[in-house]
């Protein structure tokens, strides 16, 4: 039976859901290692809604799972819905939405906290010692889970000091990394790459992110 490799993802669009490049190449890297991708997403409101060719906010209210299925073609689950024994693997891509919508760090910092949802399926994983991959902002997704599981694991955001230093203060061992390269915790089963932190263009995002899908199906 072929691997089993869910995605989470948090809307649609870097401003305020998923990061629309970083999601599609991680799927596209999945598929090209002949196993299967499984998309899911938390059935929650947005923070708010950004109009991406402006920058501004709106006055729209959006469904985060109803705009990650516009990424996955509609073939998404709501991730109430999964559980740890219906995967082999995790992988969040970034985009703000890792930071607004599957936790609250882009408002909270280090003193966010996860959708519950969110947190159940990765503890679960956690427990059950099945990797997690985590791309550009969603290690402090990651970052806070490990703080409440009590696990000392690395893991990159790239470079970005102020960041670095709110996950270092989650207990976090960061590594800066170039936008290229992964942080693999063996230990723990997690792997990080910058993609979108550090990327200037979509090839150097997709350099991490094929490396981290590899390493993610490889321990799965």
């Amino acid at each position: 039976m072929s691997k089993r490799i869910g995605v989470v993802l948090s809307g649609c669009g870097f401003l305020d859901g998923a990061e629309i490049h970083e999601s599609v190449i991680t799927l596209l890297a999945i598929d090209r290692l002949g196993v299967r991708a499984v998309c899911m997403a938390p059935n929650i409101d947005q923070m708010h809604v950004i109009d991406h060719r402006s920058g501004q906010e709106t006055s729209e209210r959006r469904n985060v799972l109803r705009e990650s299925a516009r990424i996955a073609r509609g073939e998404i689950q709501d991730i109430k819905d999964v559980g740890s024994v219906d995967l082999d693997a995790l992988i969040l891509p970034g985009g703000y939405g890792a930071a607004k919508n599957l936790c609250d760090f882009a408002i909270k910092g280090e003193h966010c906290h996860v959708q519950p949802e969110v947190a159940r399926l990765m503890r679960e994983m956690l427990k059950a010692k099945k990797p997690i991959g985590v791309i550009c902002i969603a290690p402090a997704v990651m970052a806070k889970m490990a703080q409440e599981e009590r696990l000392p694991i690395e893991l990159t955001i790239g470079n970005d000091a102020k960041v670095a230093s709110a996950l270092k203060n989650m207990g976090i061992a960061h590594q800066d990394t170039p936008v290229d390269r992964i942080v693999v915790d063996k230990k723990h089963k997690i792997v990080s790459t910058p993609a979108y932190m550090l990327a200037r263009r979509i090839s150097e995002a997709a350099a991490g992110i094929e490396k981290l899908v590899s390493a993610v199906v490889e321990m799965a």
